[in-house]
């Protein structure tokens, strides 16, 4: 009996819970496939050859999240977005340059209403929402190695964040972010900010951003972070480390989108001149152009055909350049609104720099061995969303 009362009791406090918030929700994403990669390195990082692996996230990090909103009267609520990523074909949690963070992908608390949005904690900037108008839209992370994990198209995470964004007015949204970096005495230390927009009308998209951020002890900006210890580089404190300008825009003709989009990315801090080819990855890049140009047909109403060409042009400080280019392709077959199966092909080759692969990561560890050359990633998986 005690047993019985004590589970209406926790019961009943879950209910209330429940009546107190307007809206909560659960929500995830579940993307694995089966991969096959040329020219892949071997566990000793002395050859290459033929791998084949189950990848979880091949288009879409598999994550599980919670959101919810609590009206508050007058056109006012409140809200919050708490995300995290994990790796499906091993169940471990996806803690990129981090350690033991639970909702690395997002962990937000804010407040909606007339005047838009504010949002505090850790966020993407605005290139996340006008990724919609890139390939990133079609082929999410399959893109990332060539330029888009650079170029932040793919999705960087600013901690200590204030986030506001404009209600839309007219087809024109516009964001602002500012991060701070949390050093006593040293207010640019470690701070980062961003300014963007998008407009729709119609068929017609357009996405401006640009975001800016500076070296120090805890920097808000997470491409910052030196390896897996959490920290940045406080001989660099203050010291402006990345900026990034993109530009893109989108056009839906019936079935058919086309698109095509332009960032400059200058990495200041980066003044050494690499000689060996191996160590001229992008992340080592003083300036680097990316461009890109891409298509999707709906030839059915479940079936999507995509293509694109995304190439990259990158500068080492020096006279030393180096190119990256990726042709990608692929299908996606909705067996459901939350349901699909999808097949991609890719080829990624380098000149003169080094070529990470396919699904090659954002601070340059390589899936292929050496430089120049280039990789085929084949993948074919099923995502379900819920």
């Amino acid at each position: 009996m005690k047993k019985s009362l004590l589970a209406l009791a926790v019961l009943g406090a879950f209910a209330g819970a429940a009546q107190a918030q307007s809206s909560v929700t659960i929500y995830g994403i579940v993307d694995t496939g089966v991969v096959y990669t040329s020219k892949a390195l071997n566990a000793a990082g002395t050859g290459t050859g033929s791998k084949f692996s189950v990848n979880s996230g091949v288009l879409q990090s598999s994550r599980l999240g919670f959101k919810g909103t609590e009206d508050l009267g007058g056109g006012m609520q409140a809200l919050f977005v708490l995300e995290s990523g994990f790796k499906n074909d091993t169940g471990a949690l996806d803690d990129s340059k981090t350690t033991n963070t639970l909702f690395r992908r997002k962990s937000l608390v804010g407040l909606s209403g007339n005047f838009g949005s504010v949002l505090l904690g850790r966020n993407t900037d605005y290139a996340d929402v006008i990724s919609s108008y890139t390939s990133v839209g079609d082929f999410f992370g399959v893109t990332g190695a060539v330029g888009h994990n650079l170029d932040r198209l793919e999705g960087v995470r600013t901690n200590n964040s204030v986030t506001y964004t404009t209600n839309t007015i007219a087809g024109f949204t516009g964001n602002l972010m500012y991060g701070f970096g949390e050093t006593a005495g040293q207010t640019s230390a470690g701070q980062a900010f961003n300014i963007g927009g998008k407009y729709d009308n119609g068929p017609l998209g357009l996405g401006i951003n640009y975001y800016q951020s500076k070296q120090g002890s805890t920097p808000s900006d997470t491409n910052l972070l030196v390896g897996t210890t959490g920290l940045g580089d406080p001989t660099q404190a203050g010291n402006s480390a990345f900026k990034v300008l993109t530009l893109a825009a989108s056009y839906q003709f019936g079935a058919a989108r086309v698109y095509g989009n332009y960032s400059r990315v200058k990495q200041d801090l980066n003044t050494g001149s690499p000689t060996a080819l191996a160590s001229k990855t992008l992340s080592a890049a003083n300036k680097a152009d990316i461009y890109e140009l891409g298509t999707s047909y709906m030839l059915s109403p479940s079936l999507k055909l995509m293509g694109a060409v995304t190439h990259t042009r990158a500068g080492f400080n020096s006279s030393a350049k180096g190119k990256l280019t990726q042709f990608s392709l692929g299908t996606d077959y909705y067996m459901s609104k939350r349901t699909d199966l999808y097949a991609i092909v890719a080829n990624i080759r380098a000149s003169d720099m080094a070529n990470t692969g396919v699904f090659g990561d954002a601070v340059g560890n390589s899936t292929i061995g050496g430089a120049d050359g280039s990789q085929t990633a084949v993948a074919v998986g099923i995502r379900h969303k819920f």
